[in-house]
C-alpha cells in the first residue's frame, strides 16, 4: 500500500501510518527500531532496497531523507516536503517513509524526522554516502543510538578513516569494519588451534580500500606485531598472512568467494568467504546497538601509525636479511668506536643515525 503525499507535514504523515495500519489489518505496531537512511535521489533505491531486505531480520521503520537541489533563489526560499508511505507488501516487514525535502526544510531535516520515530525504541541513522565529517554532531545523527558510514563510498577513502578516527564518538561504526568480520573470525580461529608466537603480518588487498587498513589496524592492534600491506587486483581483500614461530598461517581468497586457511602442518581447507551485499551488512550492523569498542581501538590505532611502524620494522621480505646485517653492524660500530672527546664509547646520536639506516632503506 503506497501513499503520496505533496506539501505536507509530519503531524500529517503520522495520521497517513495510523490510517494505513488499519487499512491493511494490522494496527498494532510490532517494530524493533528507527532506521533513518541520509542519502540523495540517486542512491535512494538501493539504499531502501537494502533496508527492506534487512527488515525481515529487523522489523523497523524506515525514513528515508531525501535532501533535493534547489536550482532557483525562488526554489531555494520556499520550504516543501514531500511523502511517499509504504505499507504492507510495499515495505517488507516494517513501515518506510521517504520523505523529500525542498527550500529551507533541506537545513532542518531533524525537525521533520523527530516527530516521525518511533516511541521508547532505539534510532539509528544510516549515511550510504556523503557522511558528515562528524556524525554525532549532526543534527540527524544525534538522534541516535548508532550511527553508520561507509568510508568505502567517500572519494578518498584513506583520509577518511583518519577523519573518522579524530572524530569518533561512541556509537559511530563503518560498513568497512563490517566488511571484515569474517576474516576477523577465521583468523581468530586459525589462531587458537596452535600455539605459537606472531612476529609479522601481511594484509592484501586493492588499492584504496578502507577494509583493508583497518584489518591492518586490528590485526597490528590486536597482536602488537608490525603488518605490511600489500596491493592485489583484488576484488576487496585477497589475502593475510601471519608469520610465527611454528610457520607461516595463510588465508587466502583470490576470487572473492571461496578462501583457502593454510596453517603449517595441517592440510589446506576450503571455508566460505564470500563478499556479502549491503542488505546483509546492514542487517549485520543492527543486530547490536552498543558502542564497537574493537572497532574503536582498531580505529584509533592511526594509519600514519600503521605506515610508520611498517616502514622501520617490517622491511620487504627481499631487503629483510640485508636489512639486518646493516643494523647488527651500524649498532657494533657506534658501540666500539671511541669519542674524539672523551675517549668513551659512541654517543648516543651516533646510535641513533646507525638504527635509522635500515628504515630509509626498507622504505625505497
Amino acid at each position: 500500500m503506497k501513499t503520496d503525499l505533496t506539501d505536507t507535514t509530519s503531524s500529517k504523515i503520522n495520521k497517513a501510518l495510523v490510517l494505513g495500519r488499519r487499512a491493511i489489518g494490522a494496527p498494532a505496531v510490532g517494530m524493533v527500531l528507527t532506521l533513518v537512511i541520509v542519502t540523495d535521489e540517486e542512491n535512494a533505491y538501493d539504499a531502501l532496497k537494502a533496508a527492506n531486505e534487512a527488515s525481515r531480520e529487523h522489523p523497523s521503520r524506515t525514513l528515508v531523507v531525501i535532501k533535493r537541489v534547489s536550482r532557483s533563489p525562488r526554489d531555494r526560499a520556499k520550504a516543501r516536503l514531500d511523502a511517499e508511505v509504504r505499507l504492507g507488501a510495499d515495505a517488507s516487514a516494517g513501515e518506510t517513509v521517504v520523505l523529500r525535502l525542498y527550500g529551507e526544510v533541506v537545513d532542518h531535516a531533524q525537525s521533520v524526522v523527530l516527530p516521525l520515530l518511533l516511541p521508547d525504541a532505539p534510532v539509528v541513522v544510516w549515511w550510504p554516502v556523503d557522511a558528515p565529517t562528524d556524525p554525532a554532531k549532526d543534527p540527524l545523527g544525534a538522534l541516535a543510538q548508532r550511527r553508520v558510514t561507509d568510508t568505502y563510498a567517500a572519494e578518498q577513502p584513506i583520509e577518511e578513516l583518519t577523519a573518522r578516527a579524530e572524530t569518533y564518538t561512541p556509537g559511530d561504526t563503518d560498513l568497512s569494519w563490517t566488511r571484515i568480520t569474517p576474516w576477523r573470525s577465521m583468523l581468530a580461529a586459525a589462531l587458537d588451534q596452535v600455539v605459537c608466537q606472531v612476529s609479522a603480518a601481511e594484509v592484501e588487498g586493492e588499492e584504496f580500500n578502507p577494509s583493508v587498513e583497518l584489518l591492518a589496524m586490528w590485526v597490528a592492534d590486536r597482536l602488537k606485531v608490525p603488518v605490511r600491506r600489500s596491493k592485489s587486483a583484488g576484488p576487496g581483500l585477497t589475502s593475510v598472512r601471519l608469520e610465527t614461530d611454528c610457520g607461516p598461517i595463510v588465508l587466502d581468497r583470490p576470487d572473492g568467494s571461496l578462501a583457502t586457511l593454510s596453517i603449517e602442518g595441517q592440510p589446506d581447507r576450503g571455508v566460505a568467504l564470500k563478499r556479502r551485499d549491503t542488505a546483509e551488512l546492514i542487517a549485520e550492523e543492527l543486530r547490536r546497538l552498543d558502542p564497537d569498542d574493537t572497532y574503536a581501538a582498531a580505529l584509533k590505532f592511526g594509519v600514519g601509525r600503521l605506515d610508520e611502524r611498517a616502514a622501520v620494522t617490517a622491511p620487504e621480505p627481499a631487503e629483510e636479511t640485508g636489512a639486518a646485517v646493516e643494523t647488527e653492524t651500524a649498532e657494533a660500530a657506534a658501540e666500539t668506536a671511541p669519542d674524539a672527546s672523551s675517549g668513551e664509547k659512541g654517543a648516543p646520536a651516533a646510535k641513533s643515525a646507525a638504527k635509522r639506516a635500515p628504515a630509509r632503506k626498507a622504505a625505497k
